[in-house]
């Protein structure tokens, strides 16, 4: 098949939904089909453009086998409601004439859009119309939902009304959806036409790449971290994750001589979590690790911490579970239990009200104190990834979903020429 994507964020970005679209790319790319990606230039999760890109210039390049095209967008240093709007819409512009050029030129067979952006998927649905080419919108995040839950968007107003009826037009619009939850998926399903079939399509972890080891992890030497004891948060740090309960842990457990706290990453909020650290001997920040380090680096970790603000854990799924379930390390995550999130972190770890510094201080504590429950946790995590978020599984299982999608597609056509 000849496949068009349409997303906004790409490799060479580290963290986030780039990951898996890159990914998802390539594997393709192995299956045999040609892929072509149409999207930004690289700038998250620092919200600052890569270096060796421009924000100003088009750019091509070809990454394992996948053919790139990248667009100008704005990019702002501190995104607000306002300008993430801004942020998303220029992409949509900047996108829409190298999508008509591959409408031309490529004739795919299928375009896929990935959201976030949804401002920018109807590009990719007009492509697909003017190439009679299915097309699929592949839902990592459900921006709008978030943006009430984070208080970019409030309740009742215009915006409201207008971002919700935008949504409903757009999701509609498609010939397939996907998304990487059940609840999710659930969500979706109530907001389009009943004729749209939504299917799940997991975020996965590279099991055989990253797997349970007692071997020390070589980031001990380096950062030079001498405590038993390690509580580590990698990923974004934005207004969505709540990581600020991360460091009130860190001050009631400050007495702990046998913990550290490792937040690595990269994000908006880095500057001002650093601020509130300040003073505290036993959390210590440090920058996203190489992709080909990620095994090392989750191996650094006693338990992972995932925090997550009250709202939005039926909203995302963290792309950043898979790979913590994967290295086989329990967990602590802030979420009601009967979330999404809650739901796939149970029995590997501990739930903890989302919000409390206090009650992420006390679960984390309780792993700490107790070795066995710490080891059956991580064994069951191990467990999981295995059975639910295997890369070969999942790709295998979308691709074969992506078949069929494009051979309905042609059979009326076919079928419209017999004799």
């Amino acid at each position: 098949m000849k496949i068009l994507i349409h997303g906004l964020n790409c490799a060479p970005e580290k963290v986030g939904i780039a990951v898996y679209t890159s990914e998802m790319a390539e594997a393709l790319v192995a299956r045999g089909h040609e892929v072509h990606v149409v999207c930004g230039q690289p700038y998250y999760p620092a919200w600052k453009i890569a270096e060796g890109h421009s924000a100003w210039l088009y750019q091509s390049e070809t990454r394992g086998g996948v053919q790139i095209t990248r667009v100008p967008h704005y990019i702002p240093a501190q995104p607000s409601g306002a300008k993430r709007l801004i942020h998303h819409a220029s992409f949509a512009a900047t996108s829409l004439p190298p999508l008509l050029a591959k409408a031309v030129s490529f004739r795919p067979d299928v375009v896929l859009a990935v959201a976030p952006s949804l401002v920018a998927a109807p590009m990719a649905r007009l492509t697909a119309a003017l190439t009679r080419s299915p097309s699929w919108l592949h839902i990592q995040d459900l921006e709008v939902e978030a943006a009430f839950a984070t208080g970019l968007i409030r309740e009742g107003g215009r915006l409201a009304r207008w971002a919700r009826g935008f949504e409903r037009a757009v999701t509609g619009s498609f010939g397939k959806i996907s998304s990487i939850s059940p609840q999710m998926c659930a969500k979706i399903t109530l907001n389009c036409r009943p004729s749209v079939p939504v299917y799940e399509f997991r975020n996965w972890a590279d099991i055989d790449a990253i797997t349970p080891t007692d071997v020390p992890s070589p980031y001990r030497a380096e950062w030079n971290i001498t405590t038993p004891f390690v509580a580590l948060y990698s990923g974004n740090i934005a207004n969505k994750q709540g990581i600020e309960i991360v460091v009130e842990a860190a001050q009631r457990l400050r007495e702990r001589g046998d913990l550290t706290f490792v937040v690595c990453g990269e994000g908006p909020n880095r500057a001002n979590l650093e601020r509130q650290a300040s003073g505290l001997t036993n959390i210590v920040f440090h920058d996203l690790q190489p992709k080909e380090r990620l095994g090392d680096l989750l191996s650094l970790a006693t338990v992972h911490l995932l925090p997550q603000i009250a709202g939005a854990a039926d909203l995302v799924m963290p792309s950043k579970l898979t790979n913590m379930l994967a290295s086989g390390r329990p967990i602590v995550v802030t979420a009601d239990p009967q979330t999404a999130l809650g739901i796939e972190v149970e029995g590997c770890g501990k739930v903890v009200p989302p919000g409390s510094g206090e009650g992420l201080a006390r679960g984390l504590a309780e792993l700490l104190d107790d070795a066995e429950l710490r080891h059956l946790c991580g064994v069951a995590a191990r467990q999981r990834a295995e059975e639910r978020w295997s890369k070969t599984f999942v790709l295998a299982a979308f691709e074969a979903e992506l078949v069929a999608l494009v051979e309905a597609a042609k059979a009326p056509r076919t079928t419209s020429k017999a004799p």
